[in-house]
């Protein structure tokens, strides 16, 4: 076993003190939907009764000491109507050009009230389901109710069993023994409107030998007046010897309050890569797990993160060894400009007989502005003997001396700290296997630029 001993530099440390969080004013009658098979519907009302009688997240407890809460206009939040999204902001239609390769195989748009999905026939024909959580609850319920709550529970917390109780959208994504998906699948949630909740759930399971490469998105226009609240679940099961490519993209207006579960779990000589991209939200709070559940699978998680104005971003991440043979690797890197806070939680986790893991772990974050704080946080527990493990994590400034290279090359001061933002990050551009993704970030990384003077 080695282990990196991580160097973390947390800057204007602040006084940690929460307000008492608000509640929510859901009704129990708001889970009861035309149409739910028995099983779907006990799932609910199961999940109703823990909402009610979970607590909101208490700044006590350690997963959320460091994520202010308090101003979350809970009491405030209501469900979307019916095609509520005709009175709406209308869809970006730029967010529905291919992200990877250049057609989807399928593509998922959620709005609120409504949703458009199409699939290509031959898929269809072999048994694979893609389409929005309302359609699968009528049409595919008996696929769907025995996935339901598998992978993510709504006992994990106040936001967990809120969206098993009362998602109004998500999607359902299976894809049967041996399917190889050529063309990847694509799903938009879209969530303008002031002082609406969108709850999500999507469910993706992978039979064995199955292949997939599926980006997920969820994007809403900035708008003023007051908030909006998204409260989401990802369960995710990779079957033996299955491969899931995985890429979630964030660009929440800047009004969003953002709260997700989310796990994958990985069987047998499965293999996930999973990439996240959150540039968006007022706040986020994201619980993402990795669980190795057969022998020989492995995952790779890759994190990409750029904040400004106020924006707050938590990630509590969770890479969980519960097999021989099995192996992870996390890497994270985020820029924080203006008043902005990153806090990164991470635990790698070998369980007992987990031998011959191999897990690493990284966090690495560029502070731009004296205002900006990240918070750092790496950890390990190991049960087994004979693995590796190895964790990190870097919290720092520009290097004075990379500026002075570029300056000596007739390089003018700003277009240089731009230049070093953009190779910081380089590693992780090169972990996104579409190039369609990569151009959104890289956009994204150029706006944010703008007005960053050093």
């Amino acid at each position: 076993m080695t282990k990196e001993t991580p160097e973390i530099v947390i800057r204007g440390r602040r006084r940690e003190s929460q307000a008492p969080v608000k509640t929510f004013s859901f009704q129990r009658s708001m889970i009861r939907v035309d149409g739910l098979s028995s099983g779907i519907q006990a799932f609910r009302e199961r999940a109703w009764n823990l909402f009610e009688n979970l607590p909101m997240p208490d700044p006590k407890d350690e997963a959320w000491r460091r994520t202010d809460i308090s101003g979350l206009q809970a009491d405030l939040f209501r469900l979307p109507e019916t095609d509520a999204y005709l009175d709406l902001a209308p869809l970006d239609e730029s967010l529905l050009s291919p992200l990877a390769g250049e057609a989807h195989a399928g593509q998922v748009i959620l709005l609120p009230g409504g949703a458009r999905t199409t699939l290509d026939e031959n898929l269809c024909a072999q048994g694979m389901v893609f389409t929005d959580l309302r359609t699968a609850e009528q049409n595919y319920a008996e696929l769907l109710e025995t996935r339901l709550g598998k992978i993510v529970s709504p006992e994990e917390g106040k936001f967990a069993a809120l969206a098993s109780a009362l998602a109004q959208t998500g999607v359902f994504l299976y894809v049967p023994k041996g399917v190889v998906v050529e063309q990847p699948l694509h799903s938009l949630l879209w969530g303008p409107g002031i002082g609406l909740a969108h709850i999500s759930h999507v469910v993706v399971w992978l039979e064995e030998g199955a292949s997939v490469t599926y980006v997920h998105e969820y994007a809403s226009p900035t708008e003023t007046g007051g908030q909006t609240l998204h409260a989401g679940l990802v369960e995710v099961f990779v079957g033996e010897g299955a491969s899931l490519r995985f890429v979630e993209l964030q660009s929440w207006g800047e009004h969003v309050w953002n709260f997700t579960h989310e796990r994958v779990r990985v069987g047998r000589q499965g293999n996930v890569d999973w990439v996240f991209g959150a540039m968006g939200g007022h706040l986020t709070k994201n619980f993402a797990e990795l669980d190795l559940v057969g022998e020989g699978s492995s995952g790779r998680m890759s994190g990409f993160y750029f904040t400004d104005g106020d924006q707050h971003l938590d990630y509590d991440s969770q890479q969980n060894h519960l097999a021989p043979h099995t192996t992870s690797d996390l890497l994270f890197k985020g820029a924080l400009l203006d008043r902005s806070r990153v806090v990164w939680q991470g635990m790698i986790y070998v369980a007992p007989g987990a031998f011959k893991t191999d897990g690493y772990q990284a966090n690495r974050n560029l502070v731009l502005s004296r205002q900006a704080r990240a918070d750092s946080i790496p950890g390990l527990e190991i049960l087994a003997d004979d693995v590796r493990c190895t964790h990190g994590a870097t919290v720092g400034k520009i290097d004075p001396e990379q500026i002075f290279y570029l300056r000596t090359r007739g390089i003018p001061d700003v277009e240089a700290k731009r230049l070093i933002v953009e190779g910081f990050f380089d590693p992780i551009m090169q972990r996104i296997p579409f190039e369609g993704v990569r151009a959104r970030f890289q956009e994204a990384i150029q706006r944010k630029m703008l007005n960053f003077k050093g």
